[in-house]
């Protein structure tokens, strides 16, 4: 945790961000020798990519197997039985 002066973060301002977004460091900040605030980092945000990147280590080793055949008869189900959502 990094205690800066409004002043100096004033001055510093694109540096003080960079340590926050990038270093995850938290500031703060001291007016008349008082803390008026603190900045922290936002909450970690994840791709959809790097969110599922990892879904395969939860699977069975063979899980993989059949998914092409899988996929491939899930493809030629009958869609009759879909609903329209948009119906009243």
């Amino acid at each position: 945790m990094l205690q800066i002066t409004a002043t100096e973060l004033a001055r510093k301002f694109k540096q003080m961000m960079n340590l926050v977004e990038f270093q995850g460091e938290e500031l703060i900040i001291v007016r008349n020798n008082r803390q008026v605030a603190k900045i922290i980092p936002g909450p970690a945000t994840m791709t959809a990519l790097e969110a599922m990147s990892d879904l395969y280590r939860t699977l069975p080793e063979d899980a993989g197997a059949t998914w092409i055949k899988d996929s491939r008869e899930g493809a030629a189900a009958d869609l009759s039985e879909v609903r329209d959502p948009w119906a009243s």
